[in-house]
């Protein structure tokens, strides 16, 4: 089961399907599916702002977009390495956790650079005497990780390139091994043994290494603080400690500094491009302050979504918040004509042609054997009462009727009372702020025969104010029909007393020959006892398309 299920309405969302919505989200926690979370795919427009804040109901969670994003799917708990941490720690780390790919970070937690296991393991095991003498490390860090401690210099802590020569043997055998090298460039790493020591000193090596944690003598102390010789003591044996010392070199200088990163509010289908196109095998994930939250790799683009929906007044994902092809559909509770894509899985489809999606949960709450409390009946009531238009709309059915007087019952209100309330709050076109959101409130769109058309709904007490911007509106569907490449963009503008529609429409030459309904003047035809746009004007519009 799902963490979370988004209970969630169309785009441009009516007060039908946000009432649905929450009422439906706390039906779905009641029956135990605790993870069920109201939410909207777009801001309340006015008739449904007016009936939220007079019930005191908070809004729904605001779901711009329902595409999958990298924080859904990467691993939160990153096992990281630092800048000043040595090859050594990175490989325990590498060894312990199973990962490839350790990111690098510096003290604030920003990835500086990207260190794999790949690399970490050609820069050890490149054949060559030579190479494996030689080795780039700090003094600080050597000191770190051969456990060990400067009893004269080691203060210098820029990066040294350094010979590794093992003292084991006769002075002048040694001697010898060391003839022709730069000094500067040696460290010698002996045990108690006075000789190699001695004449590693007055060579001036960059660094002796004693073993087995054996003092210097006095004399061979001063004389290395007088010859700038550094003198570092280890606990370890001269074969760890000649193992460790090559695996001391700082991750600073053996990561990479290019890596690929993405954001991790980003889609997931960012992720799979970065993939590919960097070719790298793993991708950081850094929030708003670039700092990293997470790692992902291939696997990660198999991990399961933990979040599913469960879509109510709409089935068509043309209408879903964008995104919702890419997650799992659960459930669908509907009243509308069916046009949904199918589903890997079975899922509970409920749909009827009632009026209103409220209905269908007020239903499913009969069924429960449960009741809303009286402020989700008056915000279910309300559901019903717009989208039924007062029950007045053609859409109108028994089941309305029935649900209404439930829903009456259970919030203490008068169903004609409220539905007047509801429409006379919010019946004037300039509530909504600019033309353009009269437009888009309540706009949908529907497809058939390859062609796409987008039908808005108002509702009005009169048509004076809508013919004083009827201009501006005109402007705003064709720009709609632009952007969306429409064949039409329409808004119908239903007067609720007189029962009757005026449809402006923005769309092909030859809509007028075939519309069937009065043209009052170009683009506005008069629709006399037409209210819905769901069971009268949309069926109509589809199809006088195979007309033109």
């Amino acid at each position: 089961m799902k963490n979370t299920v988004y209970v969630i309405g169309h785009r441009n969302p009516d007060t039908d399907s946000i009432a649905s919505a929450i009422a439906y989200a706390d039906l779905k926690r009641r029956t135990g599916l605790t993870g069920a979370v109201a939410a909207m795919a777009g801001e309340p427009n006015p008739q449904t702002r007016y009936i939220l804040d007079r019930l005191g109901i908070a809004d729904p969670l605001y779901l711009a977009d329902a595409h999958p994003k990298v924080r859904d799917i990467v691993n939160r708990r990153p096992v990281t390495v630092s800048l000043e941490s040595s090859a050594y720690e990175a490989l325990e780390k590498f060894h312990s956790s199973g990962v490839r790919v350790l990111p690098v970070l510096d003290e604030g937690g920003i990835p500086r650079g990207s260190l794999s296991l790949l690399r970490l393991s050609e820069n050890y095991l490149v054949p060559g005497s030579d190479r494996q003498r030689e080795f780039t490390t700090t003094l600080p860090s050597l000191a770190t990780t051969l456990s060990g401690r400067f009893v004269t210099g080691g203060t210098d802590g820029g990066a040294v390139t350094l010979k590794l020569f093992i003292g084991a043997m006769l002075e002048e055998s040694f001697s010898g091994r060391i003839e022709g090298h730069d000094p500067a460039n040696l460290l010698v790493m002996t045990g108690n043994r006075r000789t190699i020591q001695q004449a590693s000193i007055e060579r001036g090596v960059r660094l002796l290494v004693v073993t087995g944690n054996h003092p210097l003598d006095d004399d061979l102390l001063s004389l290395a603080a007088e010859r700038g010789v550094s003198v570092l003591l280890t606990p370890h044996d001269t074969a760890t400690a000649a193992w460790l010392s090559r695996l001391s070199t700082p991750v600073s200088l053996l990561a990479e500094r290019t890596f690929a990163t993405v954001g991790v509010g980003e889609p997931v289908g960012s992720l799979k491009r970065k993939m590919l196109s960097s070719g790298e095998p793993a991708v950081f994930v850094v929030d708003e302050e670039g700092a990293l939250a997470g790692v992902a790799t291939k696997s990660s683009l198999l991990a399961p979504n933990p979040y599913g929906l469960i879509l109510v007044d709409h089935n068509e994902l043309g209408q879903a918040v964008p995104g919702a092809e890419e997650v799992e559909i659960l459930e669908v509770i509907d009243h509308h004509k069916l046009g949904n894509s199918h589903t890997l899985t079975p899922i509970t489809f409920i749909t009827s042609p009632v009026g209103s999606s409220c209905t269908l949960v007020t239903q499913r709450y009969r069924e429960h054997g449960l009741e809303p409390d009286g402020t989700l009946a008056a915000l279910l009531l309300a559901g019903i009462l717009s989208d039924t238009v007062i029950l007045k709309s053609p859409t109108t059915t028994g089941s309305d009727r029935a649900a209404v007087s439930w829903l009456e019952e259970l919030s203490g209100l008068g169903a004609a009372e409220f539905g007047r309330d509801i429409f006379a709050a919010c019946s004037s076109l300039n509530s909504y702020g600019s033309p353009r959101r009269v437009v888009e409130a309540d706009f949908k769109l529907f497809s058939q025969e390859g062609k796409t058309i987008g039908v808005g709904q108002v509702e009005v007490v009169g048509f004076d104010e809508f013919y004083g911007m009827k201009g501006e509106l005109l402007e705003e569907l064709a720009l709609l029909k632009q952007q969306g490449n429409l064949f039409i963009a329409g808004l119908m503008v239903t007067d609720i007393t007189t029962e009757s529609t005026l449809f402006l429409v923005e769309g092909h030459t030859r809509i007028a020959h075939v519309m069937e309904y009065p043209q009052v003047e170009p683009h506005l035809y008069e629709l006399k006892n037409v209210m819905s746009r769901k069971k009268q004007m949309v069926p109509h519009l589809l199809k006088i398309l195979a007309k033109v």
